[in-house]
């Protein structure tokens, strides 16, 4: 078995989850970038070697039982065990609220809501054999109730990530009830789970029309991954500490 901590990252062939895969294994965590496309996730990880760094390909598509299944078989051959995981593939499709049918809703609630849940479900074995278990579920600024009621922020004056902005805020809910279950078992009270919003990151999820670099928003992603035995957990942060619900 493996002795350095093994981190799952998902949606890491690019953007945030690259830029956190890097992070994560520059701080010495064997890194299994999760990616649904086989031939992506390679020419990743790649990268990453080439610069030392200790990452593995893991083919897992959050949308499919069977792929998330057989990604949890694989890590409990390779490592047998999982400290770190990381919820970072997501989907945004733009459009305005009132053009959004209850059909429009579905993939981005697959991948973001039920992809979750569907992945978290399926590494708890793996997570329950870890010493310091860390799940990290990304987020956003625009699934803050707080942030989208003030009309003087980007999130009040915009409609277009309508079903995103819900989704995420499906999320953070889930992570507060997680958080609440884990504390209730003592097989898994020693599990921390925490979402955690990178802010406006440039990616190709916003036309790269964000004001932060994907490693300038992975590095709160990052701090709540290797958080100590002292850290909060069901919380909602940013690389400046709490943001309001």
């Amino acid at each position: 078995m493996n002795a350095a901590p093994i981190a799952l990252v998902t949606g890491a062939n690019k953007g945030l989850g690259f830029a956190t895969a890097r992070l994560l294994a520059e701080r010495g965590l064997t890194v299994l970038l999760g990616s649904r496309d086989a031939a992506r996730g390679e020419a990743s990880v790649a990268a990453l070697r080439s610069e030392g760094l200790a990452v593995e390909l893991l083919v897992i598509d959050l949308t499919d039982d069977d792929s998330v299944a057989a990604a949890a078989r694989e890590i409990d051959e390779r490592h047998g065990r999982l400290d770190v995981l990381v919820n970072n593939a997501g989907v945004l499709v733009r459009r305005p609220a009132l053009e959004v049918t209850a059909g429009d809703m579905h993939a981005e609630f697959e991948t973001n809501v039920f992809g979750l849940v569907r992945v978290v479900h399926a590494m708890l074995p793996l997570l329950r054999r870890a010493e310091a278990p860390r799940i990290v579920n990304v987020s956003s600024d625009s699934a803050s109730f707080a942030y989208t009621a003030d009309p003087a922020t980007m999130f009040g004056q915009s409609h277009e990530s309508f079903v995103y902005s819900a989704a995420k805020a499906a999320v953070n809910m889930l992570t507060l009830k997680y958080a609440l279950a884990f504390a209730a078992d003592p097989a898994l009270a020693h599990v921390k789970i925490n979402a955690v919003t990178p802010g406006y990151t440039a990616t190709d999820l916003n036309g790269f029309r964000g004001t932060k670099t994907p490693e300038e928003g992975a590095a709160a992603v990052v701090e709540w991954a290797t958080a100590g035995p002292d850290a909060s957990t069901g919380g909602f942060f940013d690389d400046a500490g709490r943001v309001p619900w």
